[in-house]
């Protein structure tokens, strides 16, 4: 009798293999039916049941009823094969006999049969309509009862096993305490093989071991394997039960905090709440990893005390991150002719912005893949820059967003404030898309040229990402956290001067210039817009009251001195109010505002035009200026008079100025021989340079050439020509640079009567950009070198004897 348990049991594999001879070989023939069996295989000294369904399977079992009710069982290599043959079933198997039979419903046998002796099959006599084949049977009996090898292998076996059933759960104590009452090291080999969860591969070869000493050596090998891993299995099995257990546990907390919730008068369904923004979020159309970032912020929601503080910054970021419009646009108009006629009904003139929309929509309709343009609308107030972009976000069929940057100065303001802060809030632009729920819509960015920096940061290096089409498509808020595409936007920008942009931001806008308005677009503007407008806004018909086009002219020269028509909306106002109050006393019906009753509303005339001298004058030139407001005619008169050389510039001029003033007398001294100017007339004369209006300050380069033509006249007695104005800038050499604001200088000059103007060479181009009607009735003279500003200007035939 072996013992139960014996510890560190370890057979010497250097151990001498027993000797056939300590064996006793019994072989005999049995012809007797084969069952093959799918997907078991059946030990000698094992009991087991199983059901027969095949045709030959059914004849065997009732041959072998018939006989003495054995059978040899053995295992087919493939299960799934229903009708095999010799060759696709293994050639050892059990011989068994037939216990029990019991029929079933649907033409199955159960039979209950016990493993006799394994056999090899040494001929297959027949195979229909059964197999039957001759097998040839071994038994292995030991010479010697005390061999002490067989002893060893059995117990390290037992042992083995013991250890193995420990770990399955499914072999009773009572299994292995009956195991170890056998002796015979066979039968113990096949007992603990029927006990053992192994492939049919593995069984096969435990049994087609005949030799019992070596089927103890392969049962002990294939236990170690399955030990192995049986214990991973284990392993494996803890971690998932304290991971289990875990989850157990935060669920039972989490109950319990719900339970103190409620006690405390807190009990909100937070996981409702929780589980409706989940389902939000997956409705979005927010990008994998914004997904991601969302719900696990809402899920933080669960971990902690509805009424904390964290718990509604985190429902405020959550909320934000649903509400904002990913994915979702406006569908754009691409008819262009129905865009141009919504922006010609909106605006008179402007063509330079209206055609670069138009270009925009017709490059949208071949590619769908296009950016948003990013325009700079630089221009003087009042010119329509604003009400231009309302008009784009019409003709789009896009959404219209204003935001003011004048005086902005905290960084925050773009880029929005960081969670941590109270009150944090995203930016103003991710705030302005929220209300708008579309990526695509026309964003004004108003006065960008008047933002401020201070120790809250610089709001223009801010704006370098927005409005850089190669980083907009993953706009980076504070608040937000996650990348946000602004690259559909079409973002168009306004400013006064280009002066204060800093160079970094104006490098990446697209700058059209909106030039201020000719006589000629103010009226047209009065007639088509202001006036309609403002008498619809005073409750007034088309038939209470008419305003001549004689008394609109005399409007926008005398009551309004201005780039835009903000100054003239607000006069035709004025006359809509005293029109309306004056019917109403009066009790009259309709009104005529002409250019006899026209003081009576809107008072004296504010401003006067100057107009060009009609008679020569010696000193006096026509100069041409460029204001905020337009341009202006400016007269620069030049005395001579003995004295030391003096040189005295008045009439509030600029540093830039009196640097052309200073560079024209340097000029004039190294032409005096060609124009009979006495060489020492700066050492015996003193020269008064006046430019009037003197409480208006005055700078810029293009009074260069004014200046030097009027000190020539009146170093020379020679006049100039009263119908002449210039401009333009002078150098030490005689050359004339060019200039700007050539279209408002031109507008001033015609207004004054002016028939001749002389510009540099250089602005020839500018001057064919102006419209046709501007330069009717006017002659350009274009000059490269002072010598021909003075040819032009200069009148020596009337030069005065003295």
């Amino acid at each position: 009798m072996l013992k139960y348990v014996i510890k560190d049991c370890k057979l010497d594999k250097g151990a001498v293999e027993m000797s056939k001879d300590k064996y006793k070989i019994k072989s005999q023939k049995r012809t007797i039916p084969l069952i093959p069996l799918r997907g078991i295989s059946v030990f000698p000294y094992m009991i087991v049941h199983f059901d027969v369904g095949r045709d030959k399977s059914i004849k065997a079992l009732e041959e072998a009823m018939v006989n003495d009710s054995l059978v040899f069982l053995t295992t087919q290599k493939k299960a799934n094969m229903d009708v095999p043959t010799k060759k696709d079933y293994y050639q050892v198997g059990t011989v068994c006999k037939i216990k029990q039979m019991l029929k079933l419903p649907g033409e199955t046998i159960r039979v209950l049969v016990e493993g006799i002796n394994r056999g090899r099959i040494s001929e297959t006599l027949r195979e229909e309509p059964f197999f039957e084949v001759e097998v040839e049977e071994y038994v292995y009996e030991l010479n010697s009862e005390d061999d002490k090898n067989i002893e060893a292998m059995m117990r390290l076996v037992l042992h083995n096993f013991s250890e193995y059933a420990k770990l399955e759960n499914n072999i009773s104590s009572d299994v292995i305490t009956s195991i170890a009452e056998i002796s015979e090291a066979g039968r113990f080999a096949d007992v603990v093989s029927s006990y053992l969860f192994l492939k049919l591969e593995n069984k096969q070869k435990i049994l087609e071991a005949f030799n019992p000493y070596k089927r103890l050596e392969l049962i002990n090998v294939l236990i170690e394997e399955e030990l192995d891993v049986l214990k991973i299995e284990e392993q494996i099995a803890q971690r998932v039960k304290s991971q289990i257990n875990k989850v157990q546990k935060e669920y039972y907390l989490k109950e319990q905090i719900k339970a103190i919730y409620k006690e405390l008068g807190e009990d909100e369904d937070i996981e409702q709440e929780v589980e409706e923004y989940i389902q939000k979020i997956k409705k979005s159309k927010m990008p994998k990893g914004v997904k991601e970032k969302a719900t696990k912020e809402a899920n933080r929601l669960l971990k902690m005390s509805p009424s904390s503080s964290e718990s509604g910054v985190i429902r405020n970021y959550v909320e934000w991150l649903i509400e904002l419009p990913w994915g979702k646009q406006t569908k754009d108009r691409l008819e262009l002719k129905k865009s141009r006629e919504i922006l010609d009904a909106d605006h008179y003139g402007l063509q330079d912005v209206k055609e670069r929309i138009l270009e925009f929509l017709a490059i949208r309709k071949l590619s769908n893949s296009m950016k948003g343009p990013i325009l700079c609308l630089v221009g003087p107030p009042g010119v329509g820059k604003t009400s231009i972009a309302k008009s784009i976000a019409r003709a789009l069929s896009r959404k219209f967003v204003r935001m003011s940057l004048g005086g902005m100065r905290d960084e925050a303001e773009i880029r929005g404030h960081r969670r941590t802060y109270v009150g944090a809030i995203p930016g103003r632009i991710i705030s302005s898309l929220k209300k708008t729920q579309s990526i695509n819509p026309v964003f004004l960015l108003d006065e960008i040229d008047k933002i401020n920096s201070d120790f809250k940061g610089d709001p223009a290096s801010a704006l370098l990402e927005v409005l850089d089409p190669e980083q907009n498509n993953t706009f980076t808020d504070h608040f937000l956290e996650v990348p946000f595409d602004l690259s559909k936007i079409m973002f168009i920008t306004t400013a006064n001067t280009l002066s204060t942009i800093p160079r970094p931001l104006l490098d990446r806008m697209e700058v059209i210039h909106v030039t201020s308005y000719t006589e000629n677009e103010k009226f047209e503007i009065s007639k088509r817009y202001l006036i309609p407008k403002q008498r619809k806004e005073h409750g007034l018909k088309e038939d209470n009251i008419s305003i001549s086009d004689k008394v609109v002219m005399e409007i926008i020269r005398r009551y309004t001195r201005e780039s835009g028509v903000r100054g003239l909306e607000r006069q035709i106002a004025n006359i809509m109010r005293k029109s309306a109050k004056n019917m109403l006393e009066n009790k009259i019906d309709n009104i005529k505002i002409t250019s006899k009753n026209i003081k009576k509303y809107l008072g004296i005339p504010k401003y006067s035009y100057d107009v060009a001298e009609k008679e020569p004058q010696i000193g006096i030139v026509n100069g041409l200026a460029w204001t905020s407001v337009g341009g202006e005619t400016l007269n620069i008169e030049v005395s001579v008079m003995s004295g030391k050389g003096k040189v005295q510039l008045t009439g509030k001029l600029g540093d830039v100025m009196k640097e052309s003033a200073m560079t024209a007398i340097t000029y004039i001294r190294s032409i005096a021989s060609e124009y009979d100017i006495n060489d020492k007339f700066y050492d015996e004369m003193d020269i008064h340079i006046h430019v009037p209006e003197g409480a208006i300050p005055k700078d810029g380069p293009s009074a260069g050439i004014t200046m030097a033509t009027a000190v020539t006249s009146a170093l020379t007695k020679i006049p100039v020509d009263s119908s002449v104005a210039m401009t333009g800038e002078v150098t030490l050499r005689g050359r004339v640079l060019p200039i700007g604001g050539v279209k408002e200088k031109v507008l001033a000059a015609k207004r004054a009567g002016i028939k001749k103007v002389l510009l540099p060479y250089e602005n020839k181009k500018d001057l064919e950009e102006l419209e046709a009607n501007i330069k009717r009735n006017m002659k350009f003279v274009f000059v490269k070198e002072m010598k021909e500003v003075l040819k032009e200007a200069l009148l020596r035939e009337n030069k005065n004897e003295d």
